[in-house]
C-alpha cells in the first residue's frame, strides 16, 4: 500500500481572495521523482493543463522546467492576482500507484473550513473538478457536513455553481462580538486533466462550437469556461 502525501503546504496569504482546491498531485511528486518538465510546484505535473490554461489566459510566459524559476513565475502570478491554493486531501492510500481519484483509500482531508476562517479576504473558492467521487467538490461538501453546513445552489449549469454562509470562529465572535457569517461562492470548474477530456467533447456547447470551428479543442474550451472566474 502506497501512503500518498500531499508534497506542498497550502500557498495562502492575508491578500488572497480566491482559492484553487484539487485533490492531489501524481505520486511521483510525493516520491520527489519528478520529470524535467514538470515544475516543482502546486498543479506543476506535466500532463496538467491548469498553468497551460493561465498561461493561456493572462500571457504569463512561463516555463515548463523543474527549475526554481519555473516555480517563482507562477507564485508570482498568483501572489498579483491574489490567489492562493489548498487542496483538499492530505493524504490517501493507493494499492495501484497513480493518479486517479477513485484509487484513493484511507483519505484524510485538509480543515478547509479552518483555513476559510484564518484568510478572512476569500470569497470564492475554485474547484478543479466537480462532484464526482472523489473529487474535490466531492470532498468538501462531506468537509462541511463536519460543521453542519451545506452547500446551496447559485447556478446548475456546467461550471455550477454554488454558495455557503462560513460562520465566524468563537474566537471572533469573543473577541470582536461580530456574528454575522461570511458567504463564499463555490466554483465547480471542469477538471484540468486529460481524463476530462470525454466528459468535455459530450457538453452540448462544445459540440456546438466544435460544429462552428473544426479546429476548436477541449483545451479551447476549458481556457473560455475558466476565463471569466480568474479574471474577475
Amino acid at each position: 500500500m502506497f501512503l500518498h502525501t500531499h508534497p506542498y503546504e497550502p500557498f495562502l496569504f492575508p491578500e488572497a481572495t480566491k482559492l484553487i482546491v484539487g485533490t492531489l498531485p501524481p505520486p511521483r511528486f510525493t516520491k520527489g521523482e519528478l520529470k524535467d518538465d514538470d515544475v516543482d510546484f502546486c498543479y506543476g505535473s506535466r500532463n496538467g493543463q491548469l498553468w497551460p490554461i493561465l498561461d493561456r489566459i493572462f500571457n504569463l510566459d512561463l516555463k515548463y522546467e523543474t527549475t526554481e524559476f519555473a516555480a517563482k513565475q507562477r507564485k508570482d502570478f498568483l501572489l498579483k492576482y491574489k490567489i492562493g491554493v489548498c487542496d483538499i486531501v492530505a493524504s490517501a492510500e493507493r494499492d495501484k500507484i497513480d493518479a486517479s481519484d477513485l484509487g484513493m483509500q484511507n483519505i484524510q482531508l485538509r480543515n478547509l473550513v479552518g483555513y476559510l476562517q484564518k484568510y478572512k479576504a476569500v470569497h470564492t473558492i475554485l474547484f478543479t473538478g466537480g462532484n464526482s467521487k472523489n473529487g474535490p467538490e466531492y470532498f468538501f461538501r462531506k468537509h462541511l457536513k463536519e460543521y453542519q453546513l451545506k452547500l446551496k445552489v447559485v447556478s446548475d449549469i456546467v461550471p455550477r455553481i454554488h454558495e455557503f454562509d462560513l460562520p465566524v470562529s468563537l474566537c471572533e465572535v469573543q473577541n470582536t462580538r461580530k456574528t454575522k457569517p461570511r458567504t463564499i461562492k463555490t466554483i465547480s470548474l471542469t477538471a484540468p486533466s486529460g481524463a476530462a477530456n470525454r466528459a468535455v467533447g459530450s457538453m452540448d456547447l462544445y459540440k456546438k462550437l466544435k460544429d462552428e470551428n473544426p479546429d476548436f479543442t477541449t483545451f479551447d474550451f476549458r481556457v473560455m469556461q475558466y476565463r471569466p472566474f480568474f479574471e474577475r
